[in-house]
């Protein structure tokens, strides 16, 4: 299994800037970010492609960036303008297949995870 080593996240002000950063998705073709509230599924929050496609949630759509260096073997989520229902466990994910998708379940592997909180 490939190990994805998390980073970054912690406390952040309503209204602040929050970076994370992921590392050891090597070759696999679709990167992701997943976010995850107690007692709510995993949801997905933006979606990075091989192909054409980058897919961004409604919540985060407009403030929220995805992106990666294949030659740093890095992907990042960059969002901007947090609000206190950012608030989660972030998640990054990464699939052999090259198209979209927004179901967990397609992904054979994942980051361990990092608290956002966002105070108001």
């Amino acid at each position: 299994q490939v190990p994805l080593v998390q980073s970054g996240g912690g406390q952040v002000e309503a209204g602040g800037y929050l970076k994370l950063s992921c590392e050891g998705t090597g070759n696999q073709n679709t990167v992701a970010w997943f976010r995850q509230v107690a007692g709510k599924d995993r949801e997905v929050v933006a979606v990075l492609p091989w192909r054409k496609g980058i897919y961004y949630s409604d919540s985060v759509k407009g403030r929220c960036f995805i992106s990666r260096d294949l030659t740093k073997d890095t992907l990042w989520l960059d969002i901007t303008t947090v609000k206190p229902e950012d608030t989660a466990i972030y998640y990054c994910a990464a699939r052999r297949e090259a198209d979209v998708s927004l179901k967990a379940d397609d992904y054979q592997y994942w980051g361990q995870g990092t608290q956002v909180t966002v105070s108001s």
